[in-house]
């Protein structure tokens, strides 16, 4: 199993790990561990922007066209009130 050494690290976050490891009853090694598989095993998150994540959320109900851009349009609020 392969070793890494942290250098640096700032007080307040080794006893932030030390804290959690306590928390769930491991030593500050095993959290980390933990920690770090559950990073690489999280799945990436989709591609794109929000246009293209709206996109291929409606697709599903007719939708075809692309969406407009709208960077560098100025965009101006709703009238509120009466």
């Amino acid at each position: 199993m392969a070793q890494f050494v942290v250098r640096n690290l700032d007080a307040d976050v080794k006893a932030a790990l030390q804290r959690r490891a306590m928390a769930h009853g491991c030593n500050m090694e095993e959290e980390v561990y933990r920690m770090l598989r559950r990073a690489v095993q999280e799945r990436v998150g989709a591609s794109g922007g929000l246009g293209s994540r709206m996109s291929a959320r409606f697709a599903v109900i007719g939708l075809n066209e692309p969406l407009p851009e709208l960077h560098g349009h100025q965009i101006d609020p709703l009238p509120l009130g009466s």
